[in-house]
């Protein structure tokens, strides 16, 4: 027997090697219709003083004081079995591996008393732009969630997200895993064998979906009556174009009754680590028949980028959809930044730290700070608003007029201001102080910010007079944008505070 065993020692990295060669085999399967599971799930997770969930809302670098506001904070790691998809040009998905296990975490910010729910959630797929979790739709609109009640999760959902999280505190986080199906699988456009695999993602969300509507769940408690997909990045393109559209849960229900994607990408991301993304000209870049509603909010600065990828609006069944390009917005402002976990935990995912405060390592050109500009803030927390009444009553969203651009759609046409015409609107475009430019030149993430040029006392002067004239055009523009769905209530009497102290 020894013998044996030595001999089985001897030859077994020999026959890994051969295995890691092997030209895998596969076997894609049509499906057009996929009955989502419940996963087992464990938690919440214990807090101590040297285990901590990753981007816990205490520490961000401008945390969030939840239990003043009711709120509680829980992290749960939940499991199940996934298949990997395939995605023909022509829609149709297909099988290539079946039933994988994985384990992912979600974090679950919740009102303390389930009384005090208002029985909505939304749940993001975090960023993972700089690898660890990052979640840019609360850093929008945490304080909309807040006020109405609603349940807010984070999803990791990426191989670099688990990394990063096992990289954290490896003893939280070792179980978590993406575990690739069919590694000896040899990609195209890398040949390098890969231990993890992103097609997982695609049912893990659908299930993570379910079980946050399970009677069994972590939100057993809380009458929850709708479920809203959302993210700043664009997996949610792909997912809601494969698999969300032909996903049901066991009532037949959809998994999520809506989506609201903050920005746009020119792409949509690739189903599997072997295939590849859709590319130029492609229908699949962009969301259709979903089977829900659908609200894409893009600000100013990312239009001319994503022009490729614009579609009409539509109240047809089953592709109901809503495009809002915001007027003066750019792509990011401080808000994100405010809402990154804290330097020390930025670290601890084997990252180099990124301070919220400004300036950076390098400069854009002209110089300037980074820009607090709440108009896309406002944007997102009305989308959130219209879709719940979506949701739940049928009634469908105000179209808005698309950002108006020139004859080539290369370039904004602006009014004598230098705004930009067309697009939802805010007070700050309509009753303007300021010029705002959405895109600033320069290295890295400059072409993402934006500026801010007041307008000098004499032309404010000239422009409304006095402040009394200011501020009942100011409070005539609140009160149009509300009552057209363009802003809440909130928001209104916010801005109000803000411009007429």
């Amino acid at each position: 027997m020894q013998n044996y065993q030595n001999l089985n020692s001897f030859l077994r990295p020999w026959c890994l090697c051969l295995l890691c060669i092997l030209p895998a085999v596969t076997s894609a399967q049509a499906v057009t219709q996929i009955a989502v599971p419940v996963p087992s799930f464990i938690g919440p997770v214990a807090i101590t003083e040297s285990s901590w969930p990753q981007m816990a809302v205490s520490r961000t670098q401008t945390p969030v004081d939840l239990a003043q506001a009711g709120y509680v904070e829980e992290e749960f790691l939940v499991s199940g079995q996934a298949n990997v998809y395939d995605w023909s040009t022509d829609g149709e998905v297909s099988i290539v591996s079946a039933n994988a296990p994985y384990t992912t975490r979600i974090l679950v910010r919740r009102p303390a008393d389930a009384a005090n729910s208002s029985g909505n959630v939304v749940v993001e797929t975090v960023n993972n732009a700089r690898n660890y979790d990052w979640a840019f739709i609360w850093a929008l609109s945490w304080q909309h969630f807040i006020d109405n009640g609603d349940i807010y999760v984070a999803v990791t959902h990426t191989p670099e997200g688990l990394e990063a999280l096992r990289t954290f505190n490896p003893q939280r986080y070792q179980s978590l895993s993406f575990a690739n199906p069919q590694p000896r699988q040899l990609c195209a456009q890398d040949q390098v064998p890969a231990t993890e695999e992103e097609g997982l993602r695609w049912d893990m969300i659908s299930q993570v979906g379910a079980l946050l509507r399970s009677a069994s769940g972590p939100l057993s408690a809380f009458n929850v009556q709708a479920v809203i997909a959302s993210t700043h990045t664009r997996e949610l393109t792909t997912y809601a174009n494969t698999v969300h559209r032909i996903s049901a849960l066991p009532n037949g229900e959809k998994v999520y009754d809506g989506f609201v994607i903050k920005s746009e990408y020119a792409a949509a991301d690739r189903i599997r680590r072997c295939a590849a993304a859709p590319g130029d000209g492609d229908t699949r870049r962009t969301v259709h028949n979903a089977g829900v509603p659908v609200i894409r909010v893009t600000a100013q600065g990312d239009v001319l980028s994503t022009y490729a990828v614009r579609r009409e609006d539509s109240d047809t069944p089953g592709d109901q959809y809503r495009l809002w390009e915001v007027a003066g917005a750019p792509h990011m402002d401080k808000i994100y930044y405010d809402h990154m976990p804290i330097p020390e935990d930025q670290a601890k995912t084997g990252q180099a730290p990124f301070l919220a405060n400004w300036p950076m390592a390098y400069a854009c050109t002209p110089a300037l700070n980074l820009l607090d500009f709440p108009v896309m803030r406002y944007a997102v927390n009305a989308a959130f608003a219209a879709m719940k009444v979506w949701v739940h009553d049928g009634v469908t969203p105000n179209r808005a007029e698309r950002i108006a651009l020139n004859s080539s759609n290369s370039a904004f046409i602006n009014d004598e201001f230098g705004n930009a015409l067309g697009g939802m609107r805010s007070v700050y475009l309509d009753v303007p102080t300021a010029t705002w430019i959405t895109n600033s030149p320069g290295p890295a993430v400059c072409n993402n910010l934006g500026q801010q040029r007041p307008f000098a006392w004499s032309q404010l002067e000239a422009l409304y007079g006095n402040s009394d004239n200011y501020r009942k055009q100011v409070l005539e523009s609140l009160e149009n944008l509300v009552s057209q769905g363009w802003l809440t209530t909130e928001d209104s009497t916010r801005i109000a505070g803000e411009l007429l102290p």
